[in-house]
């Protein structure tokens, strides 16, 4: 997967653009990132936000070696499956998404 198609990924699956880079918000505070995904020239890396207000690099990988996986379209490489709670994470930031579209309020 390249850049174009990360970011394509995220914001289909709950993630949103904020401060350049596509991220996943705290459930009741939708407006501050604290996982993001860093696009690199050659690498993504993904960052999880301390509660320090630091970020700290989860994992990163180079993107020839990411790949859509045949059933879901979760990248594979980035552990992005193996994080704890991510997939739950990212659900509830995909339906906050839907139901803000369905009442209009994004």
């Amino acid at each position: 997967m390249d850049k174009d198609e990360l970011t394509g990924w995220a914001l289909a699956n709950g993630w949103q653009m904020i401060g350049g880079n596509p991220c996943l918000t705290k459930p009741r505070a939708p407006k501050e990132a604290i996982v993001r995904m860093v696009l690199k020239a050659t690498v993504v890396n993904i960052e999880v936000k301390k509660p320090a207000g630091k970020w700290e690099k989860m994992s990163g990988e180079a993107y020839g070696k990411i790949v859509a996986d045949p059933d879901t379209g979760l990248p594979r490489g980035l552990g992005l499956e193996t994080i704890t709670g991510f997939t739950m994470l990212m659900q509830d930031n995909k339906d906050r998404m839907v139901f803000a579209k369905m009442t209009g309020k994004i």
